[in-house]
């Protein structure tokens, strides 16, 4: 699946413990694709979990050209008390589900809720007790040929 004729890149750490670090990690994971079965809620450890094939867009035609690649990468949430899903059957395992956006909206500080928005309004919800997520590159690398469109904004934007 690794395509070694991709650019090489520093792979991606990034830790979220407020709403402006949610929105960075947001940005980075917005076209992202995961299949059902790479979803987990793990309630014994308060923790929900997702491995993506997350769209490269920090280097998205950096060289000038079509250039784009996908990486794979991981996605963690600690401190989570409940998980909802809108519109997604974990029955349906190989479903394939595009990353829109993650926000949050804090209820008595600093809990709330962290929503994942997915295409075809499809959606999780995560109460936590507080922010605290981390998005990692796990290695594998791959070129696309496709970057991803948004009608009525400029490519890569969601609208926000």
């Amino acid at each position: 699946m690794s395509d070694s004729t991709a650019p090489a890149a520093t792979p991606l750490k990034l830790v979220a413990l407020d709403e402006e670090d949610l929105a960075v990690v947001s940005s980075h994971l917005q076209d992202a694709v995961v299949r059902v079965e790479d979803l987990a809620y793990l309630p014994g450890q308060k923790r929900f979990a997702a491995v993506l094939n997350r769209f490269d867009w920090e280097n998205a035609g950096a060289d000038g050209g079509d250039a784009y690649q996908r990486r794979r990468a991981a996605l963690r949430f600690d401190r989570v008390l409940g998980a909802k899903l809108k519109n997604i059957k974990p029955t349906v395992r190989d479903r394939i589900l595009s990353l829109l956006a993650v926000s949050f909206e804090a209820n008595e500080a600093p809990s709330g809720k962290v929503t994942l928005f997915f295409s075809g309004d499809a959606s999780i919800l995560l109460e936590v007790e507080c922010i605290e997520a981390e998005l990692k590159d796990l290695g594998p690398v791959w070129r696309t040929r496709f970057k991803p469109e948004h009608p009525g904004g400029e490519p890569g934007d969601a609208g926000s």
